[in-house]
Formats: structure tokens, sequence, C-alpha cells
């Protein structure tokens, strides 16, 4: 069952206390092209009514009058309750649909079914823009998470702020990113906000791609005191930790911005324009490496995020067998 099929069954579970079975509208081929381009239909059995849902899977919405003209036309072909479905609606469209006296879901927030007597409604989700990249603080959940396991998990904000050290407030913007980007739902329950994923990590994974970035701000070289390097192992020393690469001659340590300003006064004088062999690389990081580190080594993903446009082949290489040791 697709995501968007498990929200919605999940939804009716939680509100109405019925399981529905999905299956697909066998006469979906008889419509006009631009009605299956727009939504996909399915059919369940609601409270002994026969039920088809028309989810709406576009980037954009369609108008709530739009929406009234699909369904009469899908209509013709269909002699049971008619159910918009679509996972984000505006408040002011929300108005509109109900106007148009269209039957519809919002899983986890809202359904409007007035032919079986349901106005059950829990909150109203906004609908959010898409970030064009993850903030830190929304980078560094994703990756914590990854890294634990998200399969049948459930996460609360506190939660979350108390394990990585952010706000509430920050971990609920976070979440809120996360939904938006399409790698998690963020679901209410009581009084309580939560997020859980549905797919595989590894595919949740490659589904953020687009969203993340190097955790790299900055690089300092510089030449190497007489004193242990503050911080701890990336870049290059991290990566000959997860595989057979050769560690480079000076250290290369990860830091955040905060750690630097208190120490950097120890090693100022020591600061060269670039690197030389032997010097030591401080990498100041957007979020913290220690996060997710481990026997004091960053870890894999952020790592990979901080490697992966170097195109050495020996890096590649060493990045690939990297991945592959990750229990996905």
């Amino acid at each position: 069952m697709n995501p968007a099929l498990t929200n919605l069954t999940s939804y009716l579970r939680h509100t109405l206390g019925i399981e529905i079975k999905p299956s697909p509208w066998r006469r979906e081929e008889h419509l006009p092209f631009h009605l299956r381009d727009t939504y996909t239909f399915h059919e369940i059995q609601l409270l002994d009514t026969p039920c088809l849902l028309m989810h709406d899977h576009g980037d954009v919405g369609q108008s709530p009058a739009s929406v009234r003209k699909h369904l009469d036309l899908v209509g013709a072909s269909w002699t049971g309750e008619l159910v918009y479905v679509r996972e984000r609606v505006t408040a002011y469209n929300r108005k509109r649909l109900v106007q148009h006296r269209v039957s519809f879901v919002i899983p986890g927030n809202q359904m409007y079914l007035p032919l079986l007597g349901i106005d059950f409604r829990e909150h109203f989700r906004m609908a959010r823009t898409v970030p064009n990249h993850f903030s830190p603080s929304t980078q560094a959940l994703i990756i914590n998470l990854l890294l634990r396991g998200t399969r049948s998990a459930v996460f609360s904000p506190s939660e979350m702020a108390g394990q990585l050290g952010y706000s509430a407030m920050t971990m609920t913007r976070a979440f809120n990113e996360l939904e938006s980007a399409g790698l998690g739902e963020v679901f209410q329950k009581g009084r309580g906000r939560f997020l859980r994923f549905h797919e595989s990590e590894n595919h949740t994974w490659q589904k953020a791609q687009p969203f993340l970035r190097s955790p790299v701000r900055n690089k300092i070289f510089i030449d190497p005191p007489d004193t242990h390097p503050p911080g701890i192992l990336a870049g290059l020393s991290a990566l000959a930790n997860y595989s057979m690469l050769s560690a480079p001659a000076g250290p290369v340590v990860a830091l955040v911005a905060r750690d630097w300003t208190s120490i950097k006064q120890r090693f100022q004088s020591r600061e060269i324009p670039f690197a030389e062999p032997g010097a030591w690389e401080i990498q100041i990081w957007s979020h913290d490496p220690g996060l997710c580190a481990g026997d004091n080594t960053v870890d894999r993903l952020s790592l990979y995020l901080s490697l992966k446009d170097d195109h050495d082949e020996r890096i590649e290489g060493a990045l690939e067998e990297m991945m592959k040791s990750l229990a996905w």
C-alpha cells in the first residue's frame, strides 16, 4: 500500500475505529486523460456505503470549483459516494470545498462527509512551502533518526529536543520541514504532535538528498602545535576509520563555531592560508558534529555529505565502501 493510502487508512482507524481495504477502481481507464493524470482512484466501503476515493496527487491542488466539476464527471461512472483526498489544503480552499458540498478527507486533520453525517475535525495543517534546503537543526534531526532507525518508531519534539540539545520549538519546526519535504508524517495524538516515517531508512535517505548540504561551513588550516587537536575526527581522518583509505598526514577535526571561538586564541598565531603537508584542518560545522559521533569520529551520513562533492576516485571508492557498511 502506498504512503498516501497508509495515512488515510490509519486516520480512519484512529478517528472512526474502522478498517478499510482500498482496491483500485477498474473503470478508471474510461475517464478522460486529465482526470487519470490528476487523481488516483480506489474503492472502499465506509460505514456500509460504497465510496470512491479520488486522491489528488498533484504538486498544486485543484481549485474547489474544479474539484466539484471533476467529481461530477466521475459520478457519471460511479453510483456511490465520491470522496476527494489530499494531504494538504489551505484553510481558504477547505471552506470552499465545504461550500461546494465536496466530501473530502485530509488525513490527520479533517474529514467532511455530509452524506454520511460526518464532519470530524482535529486540527488543520496549513499547506507549507517545501524548503530548498533543510535548516542545520532539521539536517541534524534526520541524520540522527536515520542512524538510530525509523521503522515503526514515533518521535516527539520534546524527546528529540532532549537528545539533540535543541529547543522543543526548534524540533517542531524541524518536524514541519521534514513533512513539507515529503519525508515523514506529522500527526496529532491527544495534545501531542508526533513524527513517523512510512518508508525504509535507505529510501528516506535517498529522498532527502536534494535537501541536504555539506555541514562544513569553513575550513581553517594551522601549523601543527605541540598538543592534541581539538574536536572530533572528520574529513579524510574520519573516512580512514570507516574504510581502507590511508589517513592524512595531518588530522582533520570538526567543531561548531562557538567551540572554535572559545579556543581559537590558542591557535590563531599558527593559522596558514592553505593546506600544507602535515597541517591540521579544522572544519567549522553548521551543526554539532558530536551529536551522532562514535569513537571520537563524526557519523557516516554527515561525513558522506561533507565529502560527496570530492571527485577523487580514491575518496569516492572509500565513501561507497563506508555507506555499504550501514545496516539498511
